[in-house]
């Protein structure tokens, strides 16, 4: 449960240290809703995880303060604009925002430079004093560069502090987001277990008011001062036996040992080549690098130099996602790596560069719906980097009213990618599908039926991928535009005009108002318009390709 605890503890501490120690402040919350949020610390997705964190600290905030919340990567895949601004900041703002994030789907981008920008933007960041609180699992995907923009609030803001929590992010990771923080005077958290949590809330949220000093008594002559080294304790941590020291990208965990040697309470967290002064007694330290973890009981004496070797039994991995041999490496493919001792497989995107415990790394690449797997062996102080190919040639979809004419571009375009081979049922398994025009997929090699949808038009269109190779399928539906305007009508419903054999005519779309107007294949129709008080009027109309037929029934 400490994975648990750390994503608890981070959102719930920094949210209590900014909307309690600060009330007077407008603060907007931003909300990773992106994709790589299904992910799982102990068995829990880490959505669930953050929706819980914000409704137990909503619960407390005081009703006047005002508070907005943001998310992003939540409405599309793979859109670098899916920012949205759902709960504007003011006062009783709480059940609102629980509602928001309950409401959320986690499928997208993590566009986070350019959303803290516009939480700024919202607050009015050059004329009032404006906090934003950034809660993400993973670093920008959409080219932002956070650093750059923590100082330009900074200087373009009245009094602008952007914090951070860092949830479920390495410590290297932590590094590079923790800029945005540091660079406006924020914080970036990484919290501990639940102890400190609830340590850390009682100073800053609930710390209780002091009681008058009692008068001074008589200071004692002081003692002989014995000469204090400038630190005690020096740690080294290297990634093998014999290697050099690691001073980049690592972090120290420090806790009070108990008495039976597990974790007692948390002191600090420190990054890099680390020196202190710690006080006499037993501390339990963690050393980390990536996905490498060691830990040593560790017993600091008055008076006495400590330089302990931490060995993290480590080495790194470099992976380069391309979707064929020979191709530019793709920023958003998923690479997910399951090394020795996880709880969970690390998800990274784009080119990776991990430090993992030594041994046999299971790594998968996925592009679009390209998957290539392959475990590779990593000893310790060692580098592999390589190519993974996830296989997959690269379509473009647009539809056509008629060949040769006018693209489609409405709201009503749909593309469904089903296998080509028909089942014993005579059903195909859907592969994938997508919206709008010049709709984009990545699909390994074989035969496949694209299925174009524009409004009432729906036409199938068989194509082969080979790895590598691009191609645009353009599909012309054989379809026009039908408006039709029928005064007073409740309701509007399109029928072939030829009956069948039972002298029924086919409904191909209806709409409760009196205009209607969609793409529909080219033929003859019949039009009915109803009224509320039961009467009815039909009309006729021939629709044909790549032109629009206007038809009024009244």
């Amino acid at each position: 449960m400490a994975g648990l605890a750390r994503g608890v503890a981070a959102a719930i501490l920094l949210l209590s240290m900014t909307t309690f120690g600060f009330a007077a402040n407008k603060v907007i919350i931003i909300l990773d809703a992106s994709g790589s949020m299904w992910a799982q610390i102990d068995g829990k997705p880490k959505l669930e995880i953050a929706r819980e964190s914000l409704r137990t600290v909503l619960q407390s905030v005081p009703t006047d303060d005002d508070i907005g919340f943001m998310a992003y990567g939540h409405r599309e895949k793979g859109s670098c604009d899916d920012i949205q601004l759902i709960v504007p900041p003011q006062a009783g703002s709480g059940s609102a925002i629980s509602a928001a994030a309950d409401s959320l789907k986690f499928l997208g981008k993590t566009p986070l430079t350019a959303a803290v920008k516009q939480a700024a933007e919202a607050l009015k960041y050059t004329e009032d004093k404006a906090t934003v609180v950034l809660i993400t699992d993973g670093l920008e995907t959409c080219g932002g560069d956070p650093c750059a923009l923590g100082k330009e609030l900074e200087a373009s803001g009245v009094d602008f502090t952007a914090d951070v929590v860092g949830f479920g992010l390495t410590a290297d990771e932590g590094k590079q987001i923790a800029c945005l923080a540091d660079n406006t005077g924020g914080k970036y958290i990484q919290a501990s277990d639940e102890k400190a949590l609830q340590e850390a809330l009682a100073e800053t949220v609930a710390a209780p008011v002091p009681e008058p000093a009692p008068a001074p008594a008589p200071e004692p002559a002081p003692a002989p001062e014995l000469a204090k080294p400038d630190f005690n304790f020096q740690p080294i941590a290297v990634l093998a036996e014999g290697g050099d020291p690691v001073t980049d990208g690592n972090a120290w965990e420090i806790y009070k040992a108990k008495p039976d040697g597990t974790r007692g309470d948390y002191v600090s967290t420190e990054y890099g080549a680390y020196k202190a002064n710690l006080e006499p007694g037993d501390y339990i330290v963690v050393a980390s690098d990536g996905q490498a973890k060691t830990e040593q009981k560790v017993k600091i004496e008055a008076g006495q130099v400590y330089k302990p070797l931490f060995n993290l039994n480590a080495g790194t991995l470099i992976i380069h996602p391309r979707p064929s041999e020979g191709a530019d490496v793709v920023d958003g493919a998923a690479v997910v790596i399951d090394y020795p001792g996880a709880d969970m497989p690390a998800t990274f995107y784009g080119t990776t560069k991990a430090v993992l415990p030594a041994g046999d790394e299971k790594v998968t690449v996925t592009i679009g719906q390209g998957v290539a797997t392959e475990t590779i062996p990593l000893a310790a102080g060692k580098t592999v980097e390589k190519d993974m190919i996830a296989g997959v040639g690269h379509v473009v979809a647009n539809a056509y009213y008629a060949a040769g004419g006018d693209k489609a571009d409405g709201s009503g375009i749909g593309f469904k990618v089903t296998k080509a081979k028909t089942k014993i049922d005579g059903t195909r398994d859907e592969v994938t599908y997508a919206f709008g025009p010049d709709s984009k997929f990545d699909l390994p090699p074989g035969d496949y039926v694209l299925i174009a949808t524009v409004d009432l038009a729906v036409v199938e269109q068989p194509f082969t991928v080979k790895v590598g190779e691009s191609q645009n399928l353009k599909v012309a539906m054989n379809a026009g535009v039908l408006a039709i305007t029928a005064p007073g009508a409740s309701k509007i419903e399109i029928f072939e005009a030829k009956k069948d054999i039972n002298g029924n005519r086919k409904s191909l779309g209806y709409a409760f108002d009196q205009k209607y107007q969609a793409a529909i294949p080219a033929g003859d129709y019949a039009v009915v318009s109803e009224k509320s008080d039961s009467s009815s009027k039909e009309g006729n109309v021939t629709v044909k390709a790549g032109e629009r037929a206007e038809l009024t029934v009244q």
